[in-house]
């Protein structure tokens, strides 16, 4: 029988002490704590406070104590590559101990960085799990980032020792990981006192004799270290994500609360038994990989894909099903970009029929809005629940979802769903009254937040207060726009910043800005974020040049595209700039980036009143024309 999804959230926001209470037995602590919440020092609320644990025990040793051991823990499938390995829970913990022992021998103690740059390998769950271990605060880079980003975090966070790969390997190229790396060290103004390098064989990199050391040489002569116990509220991870100001912001996870709230995600929200194989096809350098590819599925004793490939093109759009039949995957969990591309490849799903997916029950897409006819194409081809869920970054966890271990409610398509237990969710407008349902506005969530959910931000509490918790007192701001509906379904339809969402990945368009505006023929810049079929949103750039400038524009297009890639990355699949004589203001200055956005997407809009001059607009939509976009 199911649970009543009325009764768990009500007992979740109405006594949550007990509710999260009664979910962190299922966990093992060294010491019990002293207070399921301490809410001395709002907002910065701590769970389980004065415990003792490890978030590594608990995802590997624990599972081994218990008599399972054996079972498999982690499954390496690489197209890209033909590898293909799979490890028990006794064989990732002793990989996992090994080097956690190698970081010992280097120095590397409790409260240590470790900055985690590697692809999509074996060697980057044991490197984020071995930190766990002896209570290095690890922050992983997404590989897509560019040397500057990477330089950017160094500076930030600070890490005693870095570890990476030679390379990465893409459909037609292979990454140099190392040259990236050196680069950013080149930039950033705090130097690690060692890097450990992966070598891999399809490209072996130079190494620096007085920093460098191979994976190889870190394991001689290590011994395994134990787990180190630590207290609930000690960062377990720094996870950087986008700032308005282009800065990036450390997003700080403790142990305690997190494994907490992880593990009981798996059970309730996802509906995932222990032993089963659940797969998440992200990356470990987002939250998703964070959370549902390393720590989740083990914590929970399930068996977790590591994929080294794409939807499509490695080698074809049916890679997916041949996993998910492969493996026995019963839960799949990935972005909505991804399954836009297989449509897009087999509109049909011919690859689909060639394979067993008798196994598999649900498919969960988050990371962007997923668009109803992707769902509908989804549901039709695969025959199972098709569940849009909604969580960010700094929640770590899903805040909305249709929660398949408690009581699943029918699908409304643009909806990511009711609230997850745990998430007080309203929506107010900028008077603080909360709206009715069906009324627009913004979304926030009452403190305190669930377990798993941020503690700060890395260095940072003051930036932590001003970006969330300043504009609606007592409310955490989601800086989502949206409604909620007479059913309790949440409606997620815009941001109400800067940051805009390609292919899941968040990015900041004020960073794009100063990337354009660091030309030197361009006195001004602006970047919205346009529709696009496949990634959901693409940033468009619009350059005004300075006086006098003779440059052909379409070199002074090409060069600041270059610039993006090259300083931010190629995530940010900026492709398109185009130049204007002015940009559309307002009397005081603002940059009228929304009105910019609509006419890109072909929707209706409103002349803003103190807009400074309305003919501006026919201009816009006519650059906007000569790229492709206001049709």
């Amino acid at each position: 029988m199911s649970l009543s999804y009325n009764e768990l959230y009500r007992e979740s926001i109405q006594n949550p002490e007990a509710f999260w209470a009664e979910a962190a037995e299922r966990l093992h602590w060294y010491k019990k704590w002293d207070k399921v919440l301490d809410d001395a020092n709002p907002p910065f609320y701590r769970w389980f406070a004065g415990g003792m644990t490890n978030t590594c025990y608990n995802a590997l040793d624990r599972h081994v104590d218990e008599g399972r051991g054996n079972d498999t823990a982690v499954i390496y499938d690489s197209p890209v590559t033909g590898a293909k390995k799979c490890f028990t829970f006794r064989e990732f913990r002793d990989e996992v101990a090994l080097f956690a022992g190698a970081l010992q021998s280097r120095g590397v103690r409790k409260g240590d960085r470790v900055i985690i740059y590697m692809p999509m390998i074996p060697e980057a769950l044991v490197a984020m799990l071995a930190c766990a271990r002896i209570g290095a605060i690890h922050s992983v880079v997404f590989g897509g980032f560019a040397s500057h980003e990477l330089a950017v975090r160094i500076d930030d966070c600070k890490p005693k020792v870095i570890i990476s790969a030679s390379c990465g390997i893409e459909r037609e190229k292979i990454v140099d990981y190392k040259r990236l790396l050196d680069f950013a060290i080149e930039l950033a103004h705090f130097k690690p006192e060692i890097c450990i390098i992966r070598q891999r064989e399809q490209l072996k990199a130079p190494l620096n004799e007085e920093r460098d050391l191979t994976w190889k040489q870190t394991l001689l002569g290590a011994e395994p270290a134990p787990c180190v116990p630590l207290e609930s509220s000690d960062p377990l991870y720094i996870l950087y994500t986008s700032g308005t100001t282009g800065k990036p912001k450390g997003v700080v996870r403790d142990n305690g609360g997190h494994m907490v709230a992880l593990q009981w995600s798996m059970e309730h929200v996802y509906g995932v038994k222990p032993g089963e194989t659940y797969w998440a096809a992200s990356d470990v350098g987002w939250v998703v990989g964070h959370s549902y590819i390393v720590y989740a599925p083990l914590l929970n004793g399930n068996a977790t894909i590591i994929f080294e490939g794409k939807p499509v093109g490695t080698p074809d759009p049916g890679v997916f099903w041949r996993i998910i039949e492969e493996y026995g995957v019963s839960v799949f969990f990935t972005a909505p970009t991804a399954f836009r591309a297989i449509k897009k490849e087999d509109p049909n799903a011919s690859y689909l029929e060639k394979h067993d997916l008798s196994n598999f029950r649900t498919l969960f897409l988050a990371g962007e809005r997923a668009d109803p006819d992707t769902v509908k194409w989804a549901e039709e081809k695969l025959k199972v629940p098709v569940i849009d869920h909604w969580w960010q970054t700094e929640t770590g966890w899903a805040i909305a979802a249709n929660c398949q271990g408690i009581e699943p409610g029918p699908v409304k398509y643009g909806s990511a769903s009711r609230p997850v237990p745990g998430y007080n969710v309203k929506v107010v407008n900028h008077e603080m009254e909360e709206l009715k349902a069906g009324e627009m506005g913004d979304i926030v969530i009452k403190h305190p937040l669930p377990p798993g959910t941020m503690l700060t931000l890395w260095k940072a509490d003051n930036r932590f207060t001003e970006s969330y918790m300043s504009a609606f007192p007592g409310y955490y701001q989601t800086s989502d726009a949206g409604y909620i509906d007479e059913d309790g379904y949440v409606y997620i339809m815009s941001r109400t910043d800067d940051i805009i969402n390609v292919a899941g990945h968040r990015l900041s368009t004020g960073a794009i800005e100063a990337e354009l505006s660091a030309h030197p023929d361009v006195a001004e810049s602006a970047v919205i974020g346009a529709a696009d079929d496949l990634k959901g949103e693409v940033p468009v750039g619009f350059l005004v040049l300075k006086t006098g400038v003779d440059t052909p524009h379409g070199q002074i297009v090409k060069h600041v595209i270059e610039y993006v890639r090259e300083n931010i990355g190629p995530v940010a699949s900026f492709k398109k700039a185009v130049i204007v004589e002015r940009l559309p203001k307002t009397r005081s200055g603002k940059i009228l980036r929304s009105t910019m956005r609509r006419i890109a997407n072909s929707q209706e809009y409103t002349m803003p009143a103190t807009i400074d001059d309305p003919a501006i607009l026919d201009e816009i939509k006519e650059a906007l024309q000569s790229i492709g976009y206001a049709k």
